[in-house]
């Protein structure tokens, strides 16, 4: 048997969280957990309601079955408001640190004295270390603004979106938003006007949070003139609120947010508030609780075809959930500090946003993390002594390849837990995590998405871990691998991942979609009655999996997804370009984004079309949709009813069995791709091609 790379100490698995829940229920072992915690799930839900410490109500009833998966309610009785959960977090006194907030570089996040001053908020700052909010600030300053919101009208159900930086500010308009259980909604500053109106456009938010730009890899990007365009697009938008941010610190926005219609300084806004007799009001205002599956977020998740889907998940089931991966599987407790590199465009984000819940730290990072240079966030770590880190397996790849060992240049003591997410983590970058930190540090491959808002698969702070795998089912979380019938697929070989029954995090729905068909199509068509949730997976001879992939079209370049109904529809209105297929291929231990055009006879492929069709997808989306690599074809394959075979594309180019080769009509056009891809390579990486 594979020896593990890691195990832990008998002391650590005693001084876990884990172990004195399991302890708590008569559980000896995580396998007996995880077996009562699926078998019995209305126990053990109940069980982590009380441990989570909740200040809601849950009421008498856990689990309220369904006619299926999808109608399953939990805590149909419960009432509570996840802005005070997070703000009151686990007993945390007003003068304990919330959050950390640091741009690129590692310096102050910025001079934050205009917003402070209006809130009566005193910032701290550190050398190097960002700008220090405790809960204190972060409680009175969300109690204004949530009266700022009510103020122009914004009531229960009201959509909040922001476009916003990874900064406090961002994470205090989400808690404001929720305190008065308006819908929150985000993304990042590097999305173009045509991905922010995709999203936002179909959700209808009656305020829009903005930045006036952004700081990334050292340059400045201004974010005004995408935001006028957006703004004239938004009817449903009422105001306008902007923080100054070009040079990646807080401050006054540009003078320019004057063009933008209906626009406000975010201090003048919060300073209107604070300067009225309501905010004193306001923090004795208790806080309203509402139904468990009352809605918190939209997050957006895009397909091959149509606008992305709008995925509304539930106040309550998100939380438990977070709260449940963050204390038993993350071992994140009171006092922590814990960050995972990520935009407010990912779902992580939203991961992290729940962490103060627990009593921890939520350090929040903005900019690249290899600005200035490789050795970005391990600096970081030291400097605000992290114990938790959470990034993309691509990110720790890419410090492997670029030979940076922080152990050889840092004291990260205080570090216990690194996670890696978004796409598999390497064998061999397991073995560099091992050697290149601290060698009690706990690596933990983790999955699950932005269709439920959390995790499937995750760490085991008391098992040990092994090169490759994730080490362990969720707790709750009835997971299985599945054949292309639907039946258990045996130890080792691949399948589809699924969950066979409901758990809280399930998603309210679309929005939109108000017969719920497009919900069911999306994750309970394929098997009907359970969760099927498009990655191939493989069960381990430890009791862990192995996550190979997308098994479905959705691309996930360095752990981000991305569907590819937002290429084509860029591509597509460029005058040269007939249609597109565009498909992942596995590279260098991440995806690479394939891009291949049928073009207008006699126009060739050359560099001033290759460029415009990369500007075109990098202003109206983002630069990780960007293709890697371009090619032209004489034709695209097509199923018998006409439809692009993207996944018969996507395997064969892969290595793997093209599947059902009966229904296409044109075969012989894949060959043709495969046989372009493989030129490309050959030409611009020879080594690989």
């Amino acid at each position: 048997m594979t020896a593990p790379l890691w195990s832990p100490s008998p002391e650590r698995v005693a001084a876990t969280q884990l172990a004195a829940f399991a302890a708590r229920h008569g559980f000896d072992g995580y396998e007996a957990l995880h077996r009562w915690s699926v078998e019995r799930p209305d126990e053990f839900w109940s069980a982590v309601w009380t441990f989570a410490e909740l200040r809601g109500t849950p009421g008498d009833v856990v689990i309220a079955p369904g006619d299926t998966m999808a109608a399953t309610r939990f805590f149909p009785e419960a009432r509570l408001n996840v802005a005070e959960e997070i703000l009151w977090g686990r007993g945390a006194a007003d003068d304990d640190v919330m959050y950390r907030s640091i741009g690129e570089g590692g310096g102050p996040e910025g001079n934050t004295a205009g917003v402070a001053g209006a809130a009566g908020v005193a910032g701290v700052t550190g050398a190097g270390s960002g700008r220090v909010w405790t809960r204190g600030e972060v409680r009175s300053l969300v109690s204004t603004l949530a009266e700022a919101m009510r103020s122009e009208g914004v009531e229960p159900g009201d959509r909040i979106a922001a476009w916003m930086p990874n900064i406090a500010e961002t994470m205090i308009v989400m808690l404001a938003a929720a305190a008065i259980g308006a819908v929150f909604s985000s993304t990042s500053p590097d999305f173009g006007v045509d991905g922010v109106l995709d999203r936002f456009g179909q959700i209808e938010p009656v305020m829009l949070f903005a930045a006036d730009g952004y700081r990334y890899g050292g340059r400045s990007f201004d974010c005004v003139e995408r935001l006028r365009e957006i703004r004239a697009a938004l009817p449903s938008v009422r105001r306008v609120v902007v923080i100054g941010y070009r040079d990646g610190a807080v401050g006054a926005p540009d003078p320019s947010i004057d063009t933008v219609a209906d626009a406000v300084a975010f201090d003048a806004f919060v300073a209107a508030a604070a300067a009225s007799a309501a905010p004193a009001a306001a923090e004795r205002r208790p806080f309203e609780r509402f139904d468990f599956d009352h809605p918190w977020y939209v997050l957006y998740s895009s397909g091959t075809t149509g606008p992305p889907k709008c995925i509304v998940h539930r106040t309550g089931g998100v939380l438990l959930q977070h709260i449940k991966e963050h204390r038993l599987h993350c071992d994140i407790r009171p006092g922590d500090r814990a960050m995972y590199f990520t935009t407010c465009g990912w779902m992580m984000w939203n991961w992290l946003a729940s962490v103060p819940a627990s009593g921890a730290t939520a350090v929040l990072y903005d900019g690249s993390p290899f600005h200035p240079d490789p050795d970005a966030i391990p600096a970081l770590a030291e400097r605000v002594g992290l114990t938790f880190l959470g990034v993309g397996a691509k990110y720790l790849d890419s410090l492997r390849k670029a030979d940076h060992r922080p152990v050889d240049h840092h004291d990260l003591r205080d570090l216990r837990t690194i996670a890696s997410t978004g796409s598999p983590l390497a064998p061999e970058s397991f073995e560099w995590v091992s050697e290149a930190f601290p060698p009690d540090i706990h690596l933990a491959s983790i999955s699950g998405g932005t269709d439920l808002c959390g995790c499937f698969v995750l760490g085991d702070p008391t098992s040990p871990v092994y090169a490759g795998e994730i080490q362990r089912p969720g707790l709750g979380m009835a997971v299985d691998v599945v054949d292309d019938h639907g039946h258990p697929a045996p130890l080792d070989e691949r399948g589809e991942l699924v969950c066979t029954q409901p758990f809280p995090s399930m998603p309210l729905g679309f929005w939109g979609d108000a017969d719920g068909s497009r919900y069911r199509a999306a994750y309970f068509d394929k098997h009907p009655g359970i969760w099927s949730h498009g990655d191939f997976a493989s069960w381990t001879t430890h009791g862990g999996m192995i996550v190979h992939g997308r098994s479905d079209t959705t691309l996930n370049p360095g752990g981000v997804r991305i569907g590819t109904a937002e290429i084509y529809r860029r591509v597509e209105v460029i005058d040269d370009v007939i249609e597109a297929l565009v498909f992942g291929q596995q590279w260098d231990d991440d995806v690479r984004v394939v891009l291949a055009v049928r073009l207008r006879d006699g126009t060739p492929l050359g560099a001033p079309l290759v460029e415009q069709i990369r500007r075109v997808i990098r202003t109206g989306c983002t630069p990780r949709h960007v293709p890697a690599v371009i090619v032209a074809v004489h034709d695209l394959p097509r199923t018998r009813s006409g439809k692009l075979a993207e996944l018969a594309v996507t395997d064969a180019v892969n290595g793997r069995p093209v599947r059902n080769t009966s229904a296409l009509a044109n075969p012989d056009a894949i060959d043709e791709i495969v046989a372009a891809v493989a030129d490309w390579s050959a030409a611009h990486d020879p080594d690989r091609g």
